[in-house]
C-alpha cells in the first residue's frame, strides 16, 4: 500500500540518518553499505511492483515530508567549484525531472547533491502526456517517459519556491528549468519563464530538448533558436540581469546542428549548456525488448557514452569558453570524473538514482574525491577538459616562456 511504502521508505531514510548522526567518513562507508543493501534488497523489490509514475510521486512525497537519507559528512574541499558565478559544495546536482513541482528540494540537497533542478516548469497547470506515460527497463538501468510537461503551473510552483527561501530551507543552489505549455506560444510561454523565475532562481535553464512536447525540439533549428533565444537573453536583462541562463539541448543532433547551436549559444551570449536530456533513440542493446517500443525520451544507462560523446563535441567547438553541464546515465563517481575530463564544469544525474538507491550519492562524491586525487588534481575545476589537454602538461610559467620562444 501507499503507506507501508512511505512508512519504509521513512524507516530506511531515518536508519541511515541515524547511523551517521556523529559525522565520521567510517561511519558514513557503513551507513552507504548497510544502506544501499536495504534499498535494493528490501525497498526496490516492492517499489518494482508499483507502476513507474506512481513510485516517483511516493518518492517526492516522501522528500517533502523530510523522511530521505541525510548526508551528514561535509564535501571533501576538493570537490568545490565556482561555477557560473555560484560557489558548490560539490558538483553533483539532482537533474530536472525529478522533483518537477520543487516540492522536495531541501530533502535532496540534505542527501548529498550540490544543486537541485527543478521542472520543467510551463507558465500554465497543465496535465501532461495520457497515462501510462513512464516505463522502467530495469535490466538496462534506464527509463522511457513521455510526461508532456505535467505542470502545476508557474504561479503555485514559484510560490514554493518563494517560501522556501523565506524560510532558509534552502542549503544550496536551486535551478528552474523552463518549458512551454502544449498549445502556447514557445516565445512568450519561455519569456514568461524568465520573468516569474529569474528572481527566484540561482540559475535559469531553456528546455528545447523534451522529445514529448510538440514541436519543441524544432526550437534547435537554427533561425527558431536564434529568435527564440534572443527573446529570453532581453527578458533577462530586463528581469534578472545577474541570473545565469542556460540552453538545455537534445543527444539526437547532427554534428552539423550541435555546430550552429554552439555558435548561436556563443553570439546570444548564454551562460551555459546542459548536455544533453533523453534519446528518442532505442540501441539494439538495449535488453528490455517489451517496452524499448514505447514512444519517448529514454534516459539512465544507454545514454551515457552518447550523452558524453556530444559533450565533448560541444565543449570542443565552444572552447571551454562557457561551462557546460554534463547529464547522461550518471551512477558512480567514474561517471561524473569521464564527464569531467570531458568538458563538463557540474554533472547532474536523475535515472539511476531510482536504480541504485539514495546512498548512492555519498558513494559517488567519495569516488569522485578519489579519483582527482589519483590523478593529481587539487581541485574539480582543474580537471574539467582534462582530456583535450597534454596528459603532463608542463608548468604554466615555463608554457608561456617556450611559446614565447617559439614566436621569435
Amino acid at each position: 500500500s501507499k503507506a507501508r511504502l512511505v512508512a519504509l521508505a521513512g524507516a530506511v531514510g531515518a536508519a541511515g540518518a541515524g547511523i551517521a548522526l556523529t559525522p565520521h567518513p567510517t561511519v558514513a562507508d557503513i551507513k552507504e553499505k548497510i544502506g544501499t543493501f536495504a534499498y535494493k534488497n528490501v525497498l526496490f523489490p516492492i517499489i518494482r511492483n508499483v507502476d513507474g509514475e506512481t513510485s516517483h510521486v511516493w518518492t517526492i512525497k516522501a522528500g517533502s515530508y523530510g523522511i530521505l537519507p541525510v548526508d551528514r559528512i561535509p564535501d571533501d574541499p576538493i570537490l568545490a567549484t565556482k561555477v557560473l558565478g555560484i560557489t558548490f559544495t560539490n558538483p553533483l546536482g539532482l537533474a530536472a525531472g525529478c522533483d518537477k513541482q520543487a516540492e522536495a528540494v531541501p530533502a535532496f540537497l540534505d542527501m548529498g547533491f550540490g544543486c537541485v533542478e527543478v521542472g520543467s516548469i510551463t507558465p500554465l497547470p497543465q496535465p501532461g502526456n495520457d497515462k501510462p506515460r513512464f516505463f522502467r527497463l530495469e535490466a538496462d538501468q534506464a527509463v522511457i517517459n513521455r510526461y508532456g510537461f505535467n505542470s502545476d503551473g508557474g504561479e503555485a510552483v514559484a510560490a514554493r519556491i518563494q517560501k522556501l527561501r523565506e524560510s532558509g530551507a534552502l542549503k544550496g543552489p536551486l535551478g528552474v528549468n523552463l518549458g512551454k505549455n502544449k498549445t502556447g506560444d514557445a516565445e512568450k510561454d519561455f519569456v514568461a519563464g524568465v520573468h516569474r523565475f529569474g528572481p527566484l532562481a540561482d540559475y535559469l535553464v531553456v528546455n528545447v530538448s523534451s522529445p514529448n512536447t510538440p514541436g519543441l525540439r524544432a526550437l534547435q533549428g537554427k533561425k527558431e533558436l536564434a529568435r527564440l533565444l534572443a527573446a529570453v537573453m532581453q527578458a533577462r536583462k530586463q528581469a534578472c540581469p545577474q541570473v545565469p541562463l542556460l540552453v538545455k539541448i537534445a543527444p539526437d543532433l547532427t554534428d552539423a546542428e550541435i555546430a550552429d547551436i554552439c555558435e548561436l549559444a556563443l553570439a546570444a551570449g548564454v551562460s551555459g549548456m546542459i548536455v544533453s536530456n533523453t534519446t528518442s533513440a532505442r540501441p539494439d542493446a538495449l535488453k528490455c525488448v517489451d517496452v524499448k517500443h514505447e514512444v519517448g525520451g529514454l534516459s539512465g544507462l544507454p545514454v551515457k557514452d552518447m550523452s558524453t560523446e556530444v559533450l565533448r563535441k560541444v565543449y570542443r567547438l565552444t572552447g571551454g569558453r562557457i561551462p557546460l553541464i554534463g547529464v547522461g546515465g550518471v551512477g558512480t563517481g567514474q561517471d561524473v570524473y569521464d564527464k569531467v575530463r570531458s568538458g563538463a564544469s557540474l554533472v547532474q544525474m536523475y535515472t539511476r538514482l531510482a536504480y541504485e538507491g539514495p546512498f548512492v550519492v555519498p558513494r559517488i562524491k567519495w569516488d569522485l574525491a578519489e579519483l582527482l586525487e589519483r590523478d593529481g588534481f587539487e581541485r574539480v575545476a582543474d580537471a574539467v577538459g582534462a582530456d583535450f589537454r597534454p596528459a603532463n602538461p608542463p608548468p604554466k610559467k615555463e608554457w608561456v616562456l617556450a611559446q614565447m620562444f617559439d614566436e621569435e
